[in-house]
């Protein structure tokens, strides 16, 4: 019971911390010394750096005072870092001390990451559920380790789906107990997409410039296309997955949403590579890094002698269950797309349970500190502790959840699941491209997420 107690003050404390540092926040101000810093991207603000036009303890006031003045509405960010004006203050330092090109383009930069990415400083990690409020995570996520060593300033958690979507069938997109309904800035009405909503939201809001999301099944191109930002969904294990709370080993990405795709490049090249940690994975996917990394594809002819399939508008009014995308006025088709959409059809969802329940189990033994050990306890943590998830657990209850738990591991049943997956993706997306000698698709908006990310976490 005393643990509990702690949770409820630590709810009441990071209100506080809030008001205590936007208290001291007297205006934002939008210009300093004639540069604007809304809407301004990472290039621009290293130029402003370079030009003492700007400080990051000023950009970081900047999007505090945003986060005051819209978080109320928008709910992009559970919570703040009470250290980011100790870091950019750090940064502000150390700009002073190197010359020009010893500093990457993300120094100084302020960066919100999803609240289900660990980082082991005095921000709480809890896939926005109560349930781990006050846990305390072994280490630093292994993207956060990156963004670190690329001197960024850890601005704060970015809101979700609670547990990225994967308590309930039923949750409102965006919405969790911590951090309330995320809404779409641009229509409030309008969903803002999920699971990786708040870094969406946050970013089109100009709460922040440069985000981190997760995705296991277009949970960062979804809330990217719904609030008119750019994200990049890695192959699996191209980004560690060391230290996200997990729903599928097997389907996990970790990677930038933004404001621009050169933004995005310069956090994917930030946070790709080997992790002791994610060992198995990231050693495998590193053979995709390409030599010389990423920046030196941000060119305006970019796409020169690249081979595209375009996508038929309406994307999902199309006849005889198959995918028609469109190149150079030849027809492709994916065929059996109802199934591979069917996450039931597909066998996806009883891969994703029983991977659920191990990932998770696997993630809360190894922390720390932490009021729940299991998948089990969450679940009777949501029962008990209802009050906590403002009636949530009576409207959208935790359906997900107890399937999860009725699962026994990887058996026939799963097995077959998964190989299932595997010919869908090789005959399916996998084929299309390889057939035609596509470089890429182009799809009017995120419906074709559904439809690749089977391949895209086989390495394609």
């Amino acid at each position: 019971m005393a643990f509990h107690c702690q949770i409820l003050l630590q709810l009441v404390l990071s209100h506080a911390l809030l008001i205590l540092i936007f208290s001291g926040l007297i205006s934002t101000r939008v210009t300093v010394h004639g540069f604007s810093i809304k809407e301004a991207n990472v290039d621009d603000l290293q130029l402003a750096f370079q030009q003492n036009k700007l400080t990051s303890r000023q950009l970081v006031e900047f999007y505090l005072g945003e986060i005051s003045r819209l978080n109320p509405l928008v709910h992009g960010v559970i919570e703040v870092n009470p250290d980011a004006l100790y870091q950019a203050d750090k940064a502000d330092g150390e700009r002073k001390a190197k010359a020009p090109g010893w500093l990457s383009e993300l120094h100084g930069i302020p960066v919100l990451v999803k609240d289900n990415i660990a980082t082991k400083d005095k921000l709480n990690t809890t896939a926005g559920s109560s349930a781990l409020l006050g846990s305390v995570v072994p280490r630093d996520a292994g993207v956060v380790k990156r963004l670190r060593d690329a001197g960024v300033v850890i601005l704060g958690k970015a809101s979700l789906t609670e547990w990225s979507d994967s308590r309930s069938l039923t949750l409102p997109d965006g919405w969790s107990a911590r951090g309330g309904p995320g809404l779409n800035p641009y229509v409030l009405s309008a969903s803002p997409c999920g699971s990786s909503s708040g870094s969406a939201i946050s970013v089109a809001a100009n709460m922040v410039a440069v985000s981190l999301g997760t995705e296991t099944r277009a949970s960062m191109i979804c809330p990217a296309n719904a609030n008119s930002v750019v994200a990049i969904k890695p192959t699996v294990g191209l980004t560690s997955r060391a230290g996200i709370i997990p729903i599928s080993l097997r389907q996990d990405s970790i990677g930038p949403i933004c404001r621009t795709v050169s933004d995005a490049v310069y956090v994917l090249e930030a946070i790709v590579g080997f992790d002791e940690n994610d060992a198995e994975a990231t050693k495998q996917a590193s053979k995709f890094i390409p030599h010389g990394g990423y920046k030196q594809f941000l060119k305006p002819d970019g796409l020169k002698g690249k081979r595209l399939g375009i996508t038929r508008i309406p994307f999902l009014n199309y006849p005889s269950g198959s995918v028609v995308p469109n190149t150079n006025g030849c027809n492709l088709e994916i065929n059996n797309i109802h199934v591979i959409l069917n996450v039931n059809q597909s066998g996806e969802a009883t891969a994703l349970v029983a991977e659920l329940k191990l990932a998770l189990n696997s993630y809360l033994k190894d922390l720390v500190v932490s009021p729940v050990r299991s998948l089990a306890e969450v679940i009777a943590f949501n029962k008990k502790f209802s009050d906590l998830m403002t009636k949530s657990l009576e409207e959208y209850g935790q359906g997900i959840f107890l399937v999860a738990e009725r699962t026994k591991g990887i058996g026939p049943v799963e097995k077959a699941a998964l190989l299932n997956l595997q010919k869908l993706s090789r005959d399916g997306f996998e084929k299309l491209m390889i057939d035609n000698e596509l470089d890429a698709v182009v799809t009017p908006g995120a419906d074709f997420a559904q439809a690749c990310h089977l391949a895209s976490a086989l390495g394609d």
